[in-house]
């Protein structure tokens, strides 16, 4: 008796099973033929968006005239890299049911308190949506539901890391960029003095200020010009001036001349806890953030820094090399 009991428990273990894999295997609950998830819409009817990830991190895009980061007083984004994303929304199917029952959102990474990214787009007519993009089971391929339907389905055409929420994806990143060779002048201030950097007919950089028996390292010069004319964001903050940007007494200023014009760059406050500055330059409205490694030498350099160090004596008594 217990035997044949042991038997029929196994039978229904294995059905449950079966079960399992035909309504979680991806395609196996499909019905009928594919059609769009979004039916008659397309990439240009959509006029805003809003992305976040799983950490709370959070992007906002919308239309004003062209796409915008509203959050940073309308900086502009990017439509080239906007669209692609809107086609591949706009283009999902039905095509690979993976289930219908709401207690797999949770585990699939798709349910409103358990997502790897959430899309809330609205369209020009006022419609609103949400789109849970979640795990991904294999390579290439992701798990989304749309909310207010529970049935979830699996694309290889759209993936979490094509929409990241952060501004960084959707902007052009240079936020300074002036030819090198154009910059004739460069006068750097912080915290250990004033040094100014003048380039002669020849091409060659002088220091204010070299005495005699010193040698300017142009290298390091070189270095620092080439950093003042490139500088790129993490992202835009917006065109007010906050009293935690400390552009009040800054880090650093570094003022760049050229044939034509002259361009300033402060460097405000490092923030707590994070390796990121914010600075403003006088070619932009706006104030962004930048990483530390981009402005860690206009804020930490010092007059011996750009001075070539003199050789090193050889020791009384100490026999030459051969």
């Amino acid at each position: 008796m217990m035997k044949r009991h042991n038997q029929i428990l196994a039978g229904i273990l294995v059905v449950q099973i079966i079960l399992s894999v035909f309504v979680f295997w991806p395609g196996s609950a499909a019905t009928g033929a594919s059609e769009p998830l979004f039916l008659e819409l397309e990439a240009s009817d959509i006029v805003a968006l809003t992305i976040t990830d799983a950490d709370d991190n959070s992007i906002q895009l919308k239309v004003s005239g062209d796409w915008v980061l509203p959050d940073a007083d309308d900086y502009p984004a990017q439509a080239d890299k906007i669209t692609p994303l809107l086609e591949k929304i706009v283009g999902l199917t039905t095509g690979r049911l993976v289930t219908r029952t709401d207690a797999s959102h949770k585990r699939l990474q798709v349910s409103p308190d358990d997502f790897v990214h959430r899309i809330d787009f609205e369209t020009a007519d006022g419609t609103k949506r949400t789109l849970y993009l979640g795990s991904s089971p294999k390579y290439g391929s992701t798990h989304f539901r749309v909310e207010g339907q529970s049935e979830t389905y699996l694309t290889s055409e759209l993936s979490t890391w094509e929409a990241k929420a952060e501004a960084a994806s959707w902007v052009d990143t240079a936020y300074l960029s002036v030819p090198q060779d154009d910059i004739t002048k460069l006068t750097l201030e912080n915290a250990n003095g004033t040094f100014t950097f003048t380039k002669d007919d020849e091409g060659t950089w002088t220091m204010s200020g070299l005495a005699v028996d010193e040698t300017l390292d142009e290298a390091k010069v070189t270095s620092l010009i080439g950093q003042a004319a490139s500088v790129n964001m993490i992202e835009p903050l917006g065109k007010e001036e906050q009293a935690a940007y400390g552009m009040d007494e800054p880090n650093a200023v570094v003022t760049v001349e050229t044939g034509d014009k002259t361009i300033t760059l402060r460097v405000g406050a490092k923030e707590p806890d994070a390796n990121r500055y914010v600075v403003i330059s006088s070619e932009s409205p706006y104030y962004v953030r930048v990483y530390e490694y981009s402005v860690k030498d206009f804020v930490e350099k010092t007059r011996d820094d750009f001075l070539q160090l003199p050789p090193t004596p050889t020791p009384e008594g100490t026999p030459n090399a051969p």
